[in-house]
């Protein structure tokens, strides 16, 4: 049988298009602009799902999207509200929460053990004998609550995040919504409205304000013309919002992409949300609330039912009645609550018109039960009114009215969540019936309903229901059809002590499932406060927090986006064959297999070129932090254990960093270029927190000096292996003799025509030097070392063979070979600690430790004639007897000495020499001997390699390269988007810089952020007090102010990308991208905003109506695709004009 309605009922569906759909496998079809619910209940589907705890047969309540009733699986995504989601072709529509099938649920039984399953009794059973639990939680996930997610069967959807600003910001596109942003767009205001329905009119749509029925929809037409030709209103349907945030930032969430809006001001007009009566099987199928009946009837031409009996609180009740009568729904009778408006003289219009149709009105009574037949509402019982108590024991009964759809119009709850979320206090007035707001912040406006006032002039009688709570002897008077709450449930949570409102709600889980309160928390607050013998107000309601409806992870998530760091050697990395693997947000080469080579003969073959020959490794990825002023030495006395302040200058040290709890939390080397200049490294993935380390001590010390991350700016190849020195020396003049250039000496010159700084080490335990140059030098230094090595067998070795080699030499690896309780007494690097200088960060600490009972150290091992398979792995645990004794960090064939060697934690006693069981995977003991560190060249011979002489030095042409490939210019979309990396630009810093710049006849911005075209066409750009930033060609790129007045360059060109971003909508790409208001009259020519776009920083500015990008060089590329992918998800045209 059909339900569905002829025209004029049906506003939203096309009756012309078929939309073809299954449910439960049975093929069923509706028109284009149905919901899965309204096609479902047009085709007489009159059970659509079963409640979480009980299984109770469900087909709906509100049709807004806000219960629990309307909840399936939609083509694999579970948990959809088939109320909100628009009918598609072939979809595929399952029920949830149900054991067999949804007709035939054996959950149901449940239902039959209600009364042995009291409020909060989870909290009271279930717990013993220990560990029963878990077996219990099974079941209870398995029988009650939500769908079930198939990963395999899950589409991937675009998701994104998009970010907007707006002078104002309306929410709710009802009658009050649509009037309030027309009278600020009138002020010359920019507004966004933003409505949760396809189309604007809200209420308007479906409700009936005058006996005829013309008003409303007359209304809404006059509206939404008025804010189609309005220029400074834009429009956003079918989104929520869903929070708000200090300084007004609002989510709001639109299909699977989330905006993040920055408004001025915010005016909330998103109305009430009807409140249903609670009575005996209020739950049944077919009892609605009356806006939801309209809703079917007027949106999408449904008839809920045949014969309606409706429960009036308001005069909101007789509008439905004429609404159902006009239908051809028979109206059965009005169970008025009231007693005055009845009388003949009070009535209103609607009533009147009601009245004149004949239809009965039932004074005196209140239901008393809804009676089920095969599942569905069949009839109601009344009996007369009783007092208002949570109990009731003595009733007078009446008629039983025979009926399949009953409707309740009690009152209304304004909907509270966000203004309580912005501060607002939710205050209930008892003399009035009604809540109201107070406690708005500046700038937060309310309108329409949501006030606590009614009627399109906010003047009409309020339409609460003092007490529309009607308790059954027999319970099943559902408060939270959500979580399947009764009257008694709440009053027995409070009787067992959870007497607050809040505790209510933890105790009983009301307001917890997918409506959140949204139809329980007036019925809660009102019960909570009759068993407590409070009033309303003071008993509150439950607190509101955003997300205000359901949010997909993957929406919160948006796009994944990994800002990958690549060095500019990454291209010759790849044609090389290297295998990646991820430091940090870095690509790093990890080996270079060749055919048929598996990856720990690779690895092998690597560590035996660089012991026999000569090797190079990519070290882009070591942290650079750049060190000067006249305290820097005295920085680094205080941040690092050793000793900085005799350090000569040409020398370098190792550098190790502790916490103030004495852990090791990073090292490196620290390298003294001049009196005032240190340059330290640090590791890959521990750079960010150290230099975070300098920045806030040197806030509390307050030391003279200038810290800058200069990580990105230099690309660094590791030279290593005996023959090292012979490559190096034919492409450098600098000297390299022992005597000249020792080991940890330090010396600036060039290699390969490149302007490189020279760091003599030996990490991996041979000869070896860190040749650090500019960063778009990178490929070419990479090139000419390899072509000149060609002749010594070089090879380029990746991080695995590193870490190998470092193995047999016995360094650490931070954070591998230690944790987050590691210190250096543990360690056995005591002889990196200084005690002639006053205090290091974790001095007092590590001095404290010293004076204790250690119970393990770090110690090296060694499996002696051991088969390759029995390497023990990280984590591996060492064992004494049964008991864990300690465990493996690093361990390894070595094939230089042809055993295994490791490091691990063993107890504290135990010796050199000593034999340790190591359990290795499958539960098999490994035996190990303890022996001392190093394990290769313990004299450290290696280091001395005779001097050399070399006649010719190899010329070369230095050529930088950018690491960005490919360009864009998509005219289609209007933008453009140009690559200027390899372009002039440099940077300067210093207490004097500004003066100093004039000095050079410059145009120098007056403040931070600012940026000034110069005469010659450079952009200048001022990003602090003492900070400047040259783009393009100037004459002062020839001018190096380093020792002037302490002023000193910064490397721009080689440690930023620079992209030009250009086109008409150039700014509204960005925009979507960036937090940054980027509107004309907010960001103005010649504006510097320095922000995050795709999770990394940028320097933006705006120049003569173009955008500059400046971002870390090395995720150029990263940027650099994630703008071009971001031209490609948005269609411009789609997109929010910004006004």
């Amino acid at each position: 049988m059909t339900m569905r309605l002829s025209a004029p009922f049906g506003t939203r569906i096309k009756r012309d298009t078929r939309v073809f759909f299954s449910f439960n496998g049975t093929r069923l079809n509706g028109f284009e602009g149905d919901t899965v619910a309204s096609a479902l209940l047009a085709a007489d589907v009159q059970l659509m799902s079963r409640s979480f705890k009980y299984h109770r047969p469900r087909l709906g309540l509100t049709f807004a999207g806000d219960d629990a009733a309307t909840l399936v699986t939609i083509d694999h995504r579970a948990n959809c509200f088939a109320d909100t989601e628009i009918l598609c072709q072939a979809m595929e529509v399952t029920s949830q929460n149900h054991l067999g099938s949804l007709g035939h649920d054996l959950g149901a039984a449940i239902g039959l053990l209600a009364r042995f399953l009291p409020v909060g009794f989870y909290y009271k059973a279930f717990y013993r004998p220990k560990g029963i639990w878990e077996l219990w939680a099974k079941f209870f996930r398995r029988s009650a609550g939500l769908g079930r997610i198939n990963p395999s069967k899950q589409k991937v959807v675009p998701r994104t995040k998009r970010y907007l600003h707006v002078d104002h910001l309306v929410v709710g596109g009802g009658y009050h919504g649509m009037r309030a942003a027309l009278d600020i767009a009138n002020d010359g205001k920019s507004v966004l409205l933003v409505e949760q329905d396809p189309v604007l009119g809200g209420s308007l749509l479906y409700s009936r304000i005058d006996p005829e029925g013309v008003v409303a929809g007359r209304l809404a037409q006059e509206l939404i013309g008025q804010i189609e030709t309005n220029n400074n209103i834009e429009v956003m349907t079918t989104a929520h919002c869903n929070g708000w945030y200090a300084d007004h930032y609002v989510p709001i969430l639109q299909g699977h992409n989330l905006f993040r809006i920055r408004a001025s001001g915010v005016t909330l007009a998103t109305g009430s949300l009807e409140q249903p009566a609670v009575f005996r099987n209020n739950d049944l199928p077919g009892v609605m609330l009356g806006s939801g009946v309209q809703r079917l009837v007027h949106l999408y031409g449904v008839k809920a039912g045949h014969r309606a009996v409706i429960i009036a609180g308001n005069d909101e009740a007789y509008g439905l009645a004429l609404d159902l009568l006009d239908a051809d729904i028979e109206v059965a009778a009005i169970i008025e609550l009231r007693a005055e408006p009845v009388k003949s003289g009070t009535r209103s219009a609607l009533m009147e018109s009601v009245v004149e149709r004949g239809v009965r009105i039932i004074t005196g009574a209140e239901p008393h039960a809804a009676v089920a037949r095969r599942g569905h509402l069949s009839a109601i019982q009344l009996r007369g009114q009783t007092s208002r108590e949570v109990h009731v024991a003595q009733y007078e009964p009446l008629e039983t009215i025979e009926c399949d759809l009953l409707c309740s119009s009690v009152g209304f709850l304004p909907q509270y969540q966000i203004p309580c979320q912005a501060g607002a206090r939710l205050r209930f007035d008892e003399e009035d019936n009604c809540f109201t707001l107070d406690g708005l912040p500046p700038g937060f406006q309310l309108a329409g309903s949501i006030t606590g006032k009614w009627g399109l002039d906010e003047l009409a009688p309020d339409p609460n229901h003092s007490w529309p709570i009607f308790p059954h002897p027999q319970g099943k008077e559902f408060v939270d059809q959500d979580e399947d709450l009764q009257i008694v449930d709440i009053v027995n949570a409070v009787a067992d002590g959870f007497t607050h409102v809040q505790l209510v709600k933890r105790y009983s889980t009301v307001g917890m499932g997918p409506s959140q309160g949204r139809h329980s928390a007036l019925a809660t607050a009102k019960i909570t406060a009759a068993a407590n013998r409070t009033t309303i107000d003071e008993t509150g309601v439950t607190t509101a927090r955003p997300p205000l409806r359901a949010e997909p992870l993957a929406v919160s998530a948006g796009e994944v986006f990994f800002p990958a760091r690549l060095s500019s050697m990454h291209e010759a990395h790849s044609k090389l064959g290297a295998q990646f693997l991820h430091a940090g947000t870095w690509y790093r080469p990890a080996c270079y297999p060749r055919s048929g080579e598996d990856r720990i003969a690779c690895i092998e073959r690597e560590v035996i070129s660089v012991r026999r020959n000569v090797g190079m490794i990519d070290l882009s990825t070591l942290g650079g932090i750049d060190i000067r002023g006249p305290d820097a030495s005295e920085l680094l006395n205080r941040l690092y254990t050793g000793g900085f302040k005799g350090l000569a200058i040409g020398k370098s040290k190792y550098a190790l960093m502790c916490n103030e709890a004495g852990v090791v939390i990073d090292d490196g080397v620290a390298a003294r270029l001049a009196e005032t200049h240190f340059y330290v490294t640090a590791t890959t993935t521990g750079v960010e927190n150290v230099y975070r380390q300098m920045l806030k001590w040197n806030v509390q010390w307050q030391l003279d000096v200038d810290i800058t991350n200069v990580t990105g700016a230099y690309c660094v190849v590791n030279l290593a292996g005996p023959k090292s020195k012979e490559v190096l020396a034919r492409l450098t003049t600098t000297d390299l003799d022992e005597d000249a250039f020792p080991y940890l000496g330090v010396r600036e010159g060039e290699v390969a025509g490149i302007p490189a700084r020279l760091l003599r080490v030996g990490f991996v335990g041979e000869l070896g030097y860190e040749i650090h140059v500019p960063q778009t030098f990178g490929r070419h230094l990479w090139e000419a070392l390899a072509a000149v090595g060609a002749r010594f067998d070089i090879a380029p070795f990746g991080v695995e063979a590193q870490r190998l080699l470092r193995l047999e030499k016995g360094h650490i690896i931070i954070g591998q070979d230690t944790d987050a309780m590691t210190h250096l007494r543990e360690l056995e690097m005591s002889w990196a600690v200084s005690r002639k200088k006053p205090f290091f960060i974790g001095d007092r600490t590590t001095a404290e430790i010293d004076t204790t009972r250690m119970t393990r150290r770090l110690a090296g091992f060694t499996v002696e004639s051991a088969n390759r398979m029995d390497v023990p792995q990280e984590s591996h645990l060492v064992l004494e007897g049964d008991r864990m004794a300690g465990r493996v960090t690093s361990a390894a064939y070595s094939p230089t000495l042809d055993k295994i060697v490791g490091l691990a934690y063993v107890p504290a006693t135990s010796a050199e020499g000593d034999t340790i069981t190591i359990r290795v995977d499958h539960g098999h003991g490994l035996q190990a001997t303890l022996c001392e560190l190093p394990f290769y060249d313990p004299q450290t011979e290696r280091q001395r390699v005779p001097d050399i002489s070399v006649a010719v030095i190899e010329e070369t042409l230095a050529e930088r390269t950018s690491l960005i490939s490919g360009s864009r210019s998509d005219l289609e979309n209007g933008v453009v988007i140009v690559d200027r990396t390899l372009s002039d630009r440099c940077g300067i810093r210093g207490r004097t810089a500004a003066s100093w710049l004039e000095s050079l006849s410059m145009l120098v911005p007056d403040k931070p952020n600012r940026a000034q075209v110069q005469k010659d066409g450079t952009l200048l750009a001022r990003l602090s007090v003492g900070e400047f930033l040259f783009l393009g060609s100037s004459n002062y790129l020839g001018s190096h102010p380093d020792g002037a007045d302490s002023n000193y360059s910064l490397p721009r060109a080689d440690s930023h990308a620079w992209l030009v971003v250009s086109g008409a909508h150039s700014r509204e790409l960005l925009q979507a991208v960036c937090s940054i208001d980027l509107r004309p009259r907010s960001f103005l020519d010649g504006d510097v905003a320095q922000t995050l776009m795709f999770g990394i920083s940028v320097i933006l500015i705006q120049s003569e109506g173009i955008f500059h990008l400046c971002a870390d060089i090395t995720s150029s590329q990263y940027l650099y695709d994630a703008l071009g992918e971001s031209i490609n998800s948005m269609s411009i045209e789609m997109m929010l004009k910004l006004p």
